[in-house]
């Protein structure tokens, strides 16, 4: 991609329509599934050769693992500290996780990540690979569920302050500020300094197609945004690759860190269900936990001795790379129009980016230069002290989140049934997400304020268009 072509789409001179802005968001492998199985289904330009490694790939993800030994061999060694038994709990429908309500304890679809500060010289150059420094006693995440004969580190429960927010015009709407509270912890006490930060699973679709996007693309994009001196000023998350064991550039999780589906995949295998790969070869307990070593544990010397061998691994990879992006709605609708303006006059298009094609990929033909419309740069932005959760990651800071993708954002009560937005799910809809940005979209969110009634629908008819 040319910086000439980029510097013609941030400058927003695309016409208001909805060809320009696309109804098949995904390019060729959109999908016109609707209804709640919108999220699940393959590239629609995936051939039938393909389309039982999807379905493959999609059993290891739906289904349940069990605790080690099992006769379902090929799925045993579940914990023994794990937050669910299958990723499907939390990407409900390969959709989007939501936070526990006020004053439940177990947070289904939503894990906290735990650190603490770099210190010390060791602690400073552990960073490189780790990203973080992980609580001594719990980790890097807290585990709320257990295998029989253990107990789960911990319960987590969320308590919300509430506030108004005025537009312009008088209206108020009320935001809410979690405050997470740990609890029952069986392992001991947190080191006194440790940061918490809640996470809700993000939507699984269209995610082969931002691993596609070069990274020469996503440089200029952050060139660009620079250049135009508007406040706007994203950066690549630079993170460390399992596989290459080099620092490569972010592009998954809410902060960017990590730099590959199949090691997001890997990851989350490990840390949320307590299974080893190849990639990560050893249970989730931290140093001061024995309790992995002292139970049983699904490792085969057949599959490299490991729990997710690496042909299941693949499997997994190739699905969550090929779940298609379904096709936008309602997009020749007046007030959607008028949002799509409203969109880029009040700046949300600066790092929300309406379009981009993806590098040629010749061991992916279906995911490859693509034109697509996923409302990301993939950038690295500081958004304010609303939204921080003071918790570094890699490069990322304390006040810094990824640009989250937009598309099939509208789809989401329908799949998940419910509408919360962010991180950590604060946001009950899309217009409370709009006004919780800050920092870098502090200008854009004031404008949104100063919006009269009508146009504020008009914005969020075209959120729910995407």
């Amino acid at each position: 991609m040319k910086l000439s072509f980029l510097t013609t789409l941030l400058c927003f001179t695309l016409p208001t329509t909805a060809f320009a802005y696309g109804v098949k968001s995904g390019g060729d492998t959109s999908t016109n599934k609707q209804g709640s199985n919108a999220f699940s289904m393959p590239s629609n330009n995936l051939p039938i050769s393909k389309r039982l490694d999807f379905s493959v790939g999609n059993s290891f993800f739906r289904n349940p693992w069990v605790q080690a030994p099992a006769t379902t061999d090929a799925r045993d060694g579940l914990g023994p500290l794990f937050n669910t038994n299958g990723c499907q709990n939390c990407h409900i429908k390969d959709g989007r996780g939501h936070p526990p309500e006020e004053g439940e304890d177990q947070a289904v679809s939503m894990l906290v990540r735990m650190s603490i500060p770099a210190l010390t010289d060791a602690q400073k150059q552990q960073l490189i690979q780790s990203g973080v420094i992980p609580e001594p006693t719990y980790g890097d995440q807290l585990e709320d569920f257990a295998i029989p004969n253990a107990k789960p580190e911990g319960k987590i429960k969320i308590e919300y302050e509430k506030f108004n927010v005025t537009f312009s015009d008088g209206e108020k709407i009320e935001l809410r500020k979690p405050k997470l509270i740990l609890h029952d912890l069986n392992y001991g006490e947190l080191h006194p300094d440790t940061m918490l930060s809640a996470r809700v699973a993000p939507p699984m679709i269209g995610l082969g197609l931002l691993e596609s996007i070069s990274v020469e693309t996503l440089q200029q994009l952050a060139e660009l945004q620079a250049k135009e001196g508007k406040g706007i000023s994203g950066k690549l998350n630079q993170v460390w690759d399992a596989q290459t064991q080099s620092t490569a550039v972010g592009r998954f999780g809410w902060k960017a860190g990590q730099p590959t589906l199949i090691q997001q995949d890997a990851a989350a295998f490990n840390g949320d269900l307590g299974l080893t790969s190849t990639l990560f070869p050893t249970e989730n307990c931290s140093p001061k936990q024995t309790i992995c070593a002292e139970l049983p544990n699904g490792n085969s010397p057949d599959d490299e001795n490991v729990e997710v061998s690496n042909k299941i691994m693949n499997f997994v990879e190739f699905y969550s790379q090929h779940l298609a992006v379904p096709i936008r709605r309602s997009t020749t609708d007046s007030s959607v129009l008028r949002g799509q303006e409203l969109f880029e006059d009040v700046g949300c298009a600066s790092c929300h980016t309406p379009e981009i094609k993806t590098a040629k990929r010749e061991e992916l033909p279906s995911l490859s230069e693509q034109t697509i419309h996923p409302y990301t740069d993939m950038l690295l932005h500081d958004m304010g002290e609303g939204l921080a959760d003071h918790r570094p990651e890699f490069l990322a800071t304390g006040t810094e989140w990824r640009t989250p993708p937009l598309w099939g954002l509208g789809y989401t009560e329908e799949v998940n049934g419910h509408t919360y937005f962010l991180h950590d799910g604060r946001a009950r809809n899309a217009m409370e997400a709009v006004l919780w940005h800050g920092g870098e979209a502090q200008a854009a969110k004031n404008k949104v304020l100063n919006l009269s009634k009508a146009d504020r629908t008009a914005l969020i008819a075209f959120l729910n268009s995407l």
